[in-house]
């Protein structure tokens, strides 16, 4: 894997961090989630920018969105602030296998 992929997927789960802790700071009215959002947001874009040097633009966004919302929703279903149904995990999983999918045929 080259360092524009790790970089990418790493920035993906950052993505992740940032959302939940978007919600965590109630409307930025809570002072450490509001931090952990604005560091891990704005390393989530460093990192797609300098990752989006190498992977096409199309490919890099849906493969950090991806991962992102896969790692939001799982995490989101394990704190059961979000129901976990068979159908959200099996799309969950598709969702995967796109992501997956577009590494691929890169």
């Amino acid at each position: 894997m080259s360092l524009a992929w790790a970089l990418l997927i790493l920035s993906g789960m950052l993505e992740a961090v940032w959302a939940t802790a978007l919600d965590a700071s109630k409307g930025f009215k809570r002072l450490w989630p509001s931090v952990i959002f604005i560091v891990a947001l704005g390393t989530s874009m460093v990192g797609l920018s300098i990752a989006m040097r190498t992977i096409p633009v199309g490919t890099a966004y849906a493969v950090w969105v991806g991962i992102g919302a896969v790692l939001t929703a799982a995490w989101a279903m394990l704190t059961r602030k979000d129901r976990a149904t068979v159908l959200r995990v099996a799309l969950l999983i598709g969702l995967i296998g796109c992501v997956v999918g577009l590494k691929a045929v890169s």
